[in-house]
């Protein structure tokens, strides 16, 4: 459960891999009206109806490129989304980053093979796994063996979160221990900030610089960057978190904003369809050759019929073949789906934490379900500082490991086992049993004796898995 509930959040990395059905009818898209009916129900059933919520979907195919929107950018503007309104896209920027490392490959800067310590600056310390050495393409399939996060970051604008630094993250980096490098698959965040850090230094160019220079420009995307334009934030939506509150953006927090290459772009629907035209040769661009090289360098993943490449994940099912990348932020949640043989494919935005990937699959390919979302929107209570200490301490959970409430000023915070690959998160009371996260749908549920004390608590998993049950060991305070 640990392993599958870290690689879930992936920030997230939301790969809803659902199974292709054998001997399934591909099919052509839905129409435009069964598209925006689809995405307005969602946004219904999230509860974004009237609370500043949109989704837009962009289709693309021989017959050219649509766009279709329903909802809001946000309450303070009601008019609605179009191909040119900007997201955060969160995982989506690990495709652009990966079609840089190919386009330097490509050129014979760097290997795919050769050991990032070869590129990275002096004195940066690199870890080994069994004596193996970490390569450029162990980053880019996340066969490194780091994990998702660096579990000491915090999510949050405090200012112990914001003490979070580069050198930090070295740190954490070189103290690591490797399991399965070059053959375990594990999603990780880490493992391309570092090589973004490799290529950078390369190249002898920061590297959102050399993302705009080498990837954005030559394939003319207007609206893509790590940071806004004056034009972007006339087009902004407005991120909103599980709770259906404003959100922080994602290079404000300080843990994200030194890791862009894990997911710091903002990109429109408009310019991931022009990614998709090169993607599918509708389009051509001096990047077509690294284009294929992304999705044809690949390595197998956990689950049969699964395939990382760089950047994109591959579905395998029999003949049947579909190219995917998910992402999202704190307030925001996208899709990337396209088969490679049809020529189709689709890009899902939505400026509130919610999977997208299910739709994006279910457009390519209708007998992928759809899933059941349920409105997330909660109310958080006051509790005076005595009260929040009731529920201080460790708690131990059969098969996953600690989870640690603590009280920081007049707040609880959780930090999740190790290998759940989570920072740790403000805990928000709706009431005296019940906490909850704002940046993901997670929620605990403590249990009281008789005499007022709190022995237990059930964690409720992001998405909708069964509770978990975790004993509390000691108060910790």
């Amino acid at each position: 459960m640990a392993r599958r509930i870290g690689l879930w959040i992936c920030l997230w990395l939301i790969v809803s891999l659902a199974p292709i059905r054998a001997g399934q009818n591909s099919g052509d898209l839905l129409n435009d009206n069964e598209i925006r009916r689809l995405a307005a129900e969602r946004i219904k059933a999230l509860g974004g109806e009237q609370n500043g919520v949109g989704i837009v979907v962009g289709t693309i195919s021989s017959e050219g490129r649509k766009i279709i929107s329903a909802g809001e950018r946000s309450l303070d503007d009601p008019h609605p989304l179009d191909g040119d309104t900007v997201f955060e896209i969160g995982s989506v920027t690990k495709v652009f980053t990966a079609l840089l490392l190919a386009e330097m490959a490509e050129k014979n800067e760097v290997g795919l093979n050769d050991p990032v310590a070869k590129y990275l600056p002096a004195g940066f310390k690199v870890p080994e796994g069994n004596g193996k050495t970490i390569s450029l393409l162990d980053l880019a399939t996340h066969t490194s063996g780091f994990p998702f996060m660096p579990n000491e970051s915090t999510i949050s604008n405090e200012s112990a979160a914001a003490k979070y630094s580069t050198a930090d993250l070295r740190r954490f980096v070189a103290s690591s221990e490797l399991r399965g490098v070059g053959e375990k698959w594990e999603y990780s965040n880490i493992g391309y900030w570092l090589l973004s850090e490799a290529l950078a230094a390369r190249a002898g160019l920061d590297y959102e610089s050399l993302v705009r220079k080498r990837v954005i420009t030559p394939l003319a995307l207007t609206n893509t960057a790590f940071a806004l334009s004056r034009e972007m934030k006339a087009n902004f939506a407005a991120g909103h978190n599980a709770v259906l509150q404003p959100s922080s953006p994602i290079s404000t927090l300080p843990i994200y904003s030194i890791m862009p290459a894990a997911g710091g772009l903002y990109s429109t629907a408009n310019d991931l369809l022009k990614l998709l035209a090169v993607a599918m040769d509708y389009e051509h661009s001096p990047l077509d050759g690294a284009m294929r090289l992304t999705w044809n360098t690949r390595r197998l993943m956990s689950r049969d019929g699964f395939e990382q490449a760089l950047g994109w994940t591959i579905i395998h099912e029999q003949k049947s073949l579909l190219i995917v990348q998910d992402g999202g932020t704190f307030g925001y949640a996208v899709s990337i789906a396209w088969d490679p043989v049809r020529r189709v494919g689709v890009v899902v935005l939505s400026n509130q934490v919610a999977n997208v990937g299910d739709v994006a699959r279910h457009l390519l390919r209708p007998s992928i379900p759809l899933e059941k979302p349920t409105v997330t929107k909660r109310t958080e209570v006051a509790l005076d500082p005595a009260t929040l200490d009731i529920y201080v301490g460790n708690y131990e959970a059969t098969g996953e490991g600690i989870f640690a409430v603590a009280r920081e000023a007049d707040s609880l915070t959780l930090r999740s086992p190790a290998e759940w690959g989570l920072p740790k998160f403000r805990l928000h009371p709706e009431n005296r049993q019940h906490f909850f996260a704002g940046e993901l749908p997670m929620r605990l549920a403590f249990q009281f004796e008789n005499d007022g004390s709190v022995k237990k608590m059930l964690v409720y998993p992001p998405r909708g898995q069964k509770p978990i049950s975790a004993v509390r060991l000691d108060s910790s305070r």
